[in-house]
């Protein structure tokens, strides 16, 4: 089993890490994707949050041929620091900075899960650099998270991504990033860059209409699939890895 075994900067933190090489050298530039993983859930799950990640990285870097990062944003795993939405922003894109520096990586793809994937479109969207998305079950929206400020801070010391006492000292200012931070006003930042939305049809987590409305709002030129029968999970359905894999093959430079 692979492990976050590296670490990225994020400004003054360090991100756990795992960079995945595929086994045979390219003889030109290489794709590279970045893949960022969702909010943990149960107490305690900041700890264990995508330790199944490495994982994915090799397989898709053994497939496709492609170099795959996968990290812990700041407050899961091994990484330092706190939970907030821009935080967890700035790691995405500090993550790419990274992918960007490597040696002869010709080009940067970003996929998520579920919030990853909402940030990672609002990292695309803002940065050229990035090339495409792949988004996992994204919402479309943090308009609920933001509802209950100090119970949304108690689940987050529960499931350990807030670690220390005092942190946020400014509880409104990071409420206030729930609102400010819009997968849905983002994307349609995205095209004519490819944009892959993928999402079960049923997950009772993040409703499949959220990926209807991100595919609305990036004017029909995203491709929608939504998976029968799948739930919130779908890094785990063999179908999307399918999808993704496929997804990556016709758009790299590797």
């Amino acid at each position: 089993m692979a492990t976050m075994d590296g670490a990225i900067p994020s400004g003054d933190l360090k991100l756990a890490a795992h960079i995945a090489q595929p086994a045979r050298a390219a003889a030109g530039p290489r794709s590279a994707l970045v893949v960022c993983h969702g909010f943990p859930a149960g107490p305690g799950g900041a700890l264990t949050s995508a330790q199944t990640y490495p994982d994915l990285a090799d397989h898709l870097a053994a497939e496709t041929g492609w170099t795959v990062l996968a990290f812990n944003f700041r407050g899961t795993g091994e990484s330092e620091g706190n939970f907030s939405l821009e935080g967890w922003l700035d790691d995405v894109v500090a993550v790419v900075d990274h992918a960007v520096d490597m040696p002869r990586i010709g080009g940067v793809w970003v996929a998520g899960s579920s919030a990853g994937g909402s940030l990672a479109l609002c990292a695309a969207a803002d940065d050229d650099r990035i090339r495409g998305v792949a988004t996992l079950a994204a919402p479309a929206d943090f308009d609920d998270w933001a509802s209950d400020a100090r119970g949304l801070i108690a689940q987050c010391r529960s499931v350990g991504v807030i670690r220390d006492a005092d942190f946020p000292e400014d509880v409104e200012a990071w409420t206030s990033e729930f609102k400010t931070v819009r997968p849905l006003a983002a994307v349609g930042g995205i095209p004519p860059r490819p944009l892959l939305l993928m999402h079960g049809s049923d997950d009772s987590t993040v409703p499949v209409s959220d990926a209807r409305a991100l595919a609305d709002a990036a004017d029909g030129q995203a491709d929608l699939r939504v998976i029968a029968g799948a739930g919130h999970r779908l890094r785990h359905d063999p179908r999307a890895i399918a999808a993704l894999m496929g997804w990556m093959e016709r758009q790299g430079v590797g």
